[in-house]
């Protein structure tokens, strides 16, 4: 402030900082809740909150807002699931400026949350609880429908693939993953920054042609779109159109062009989290 003319001075370039470190003292300072969600991921644009669209995360923090009645309110999700992803246990610590206990407070989120989407369970976690960055491990699941007959229930939930498929290229292909690899070649097109390396603790397939296929995978993390770059190459093993032996040569390539097509979205569900 000038003393000269009492005019307010704009913030210095810290004051942006100070609010947010202000911000983030003050909801530390709040009850921190271990939340586990399921939800049908068809009508959301994923997790993440993004301007006019509809996110899991946009519409949690909309009911806990609620909750806490115009007081702040902190998602972190453990992983940020694509447009059209399911989850059966995704987790995600919340901190809200409300008084209710564990019980009380499922009850009211199960009232104010949409159908496709649901708190499974929730319960009081450590200060130091953090969701994305406390995970150990996640375990993914794609569906494939391979039956001879359109099958309406599952029309949302799993990609339908007309055989023939060889199922054993395809289930030596995904042994050829396990472990720890440069998974750029799986990375999402223009994906940069951070590492690629991840290691994959299991890459199987279950189920039988014919019936639903399934291709579960479990790792200490995943790239975007990484699994269902995974499960278009896999496809195309099983097709035919490329060896189970040329993995370890896509991995060292580094190469997103080298792999297979990235899969549909709606076969894909993120089954759980690990702490």
């Amino acid at each position: 402030m000038s003393a000269a003319d009492g005019a307010i001075a704009p913030p210095g370039p810290d004051a942006g900082a100070a609010r947010r470190a202000e911000r983030a003292a003050a909801l530390r300072e709040l009850p921190n809740w271990r939340v586990v969600l399921e939800y049908d991921g068809t009508d959301f644009e994923g997790w993440q909150v993004q301007p006019g669209a509809r996110t899991v995360q946009g519409t949690l923090h909309e009911a806990f807002a609620r909750l806490a009645r115009g007081g702040p309110v902190a998602i972190f999700g453990a992983g940020r699931t694509d447009a059209g992803v399911h989850a059966e246990g995704q987790v995600a610590s919340v901190r809200a400026a409300t008084r209710l206990g564990a019980d009380a407070l499922h009850r009211a989120l199960d009232a104010l949350l949409p159908r496709d989407l649901a708190v499974r369970s929730i319960e009081p976690a450590p200060a130091a609880f953090h969701a994305r960055r406390d995970a150990r491990s996640k375990l993914y699941r794609y569906r494939l429908w391979t039956g001879a007959a359109r099958s309406p229930l599952r029309e949302r939930y799993a990609l339908r693939v007309r055989p023939p498929l060889d199922l054993a290229a395809m289930e030596r292909a995904a042994a050829a993953l396990v472990g720890t690899h440069d998974f750029a070649s799986f990375r999402a097109a223009g994906g940069a920054g951070r590492s690629s390396v991840r290691t994959l603790a299991r890459a199987a397939w279950r189920g039988e042609l014919g019936g639903e296929l399934c291709f579960e995978v479990e790792g200490n993390g995943f790239l975007r779109h990484m699994v269902r770059n995974l499960v278009g190459t896999l496809l195309e093993v099983g097709r035919g159109r490329c060896s189970p032996e040329s993995i370890p040569e896509l991995l060292a390539a580094r190469d997103r062009s080298r792999a297979g097509p990235t899969a549909p979205p709606h076969g894909l569900t993120l089954v759980r989290v690990d702490y």
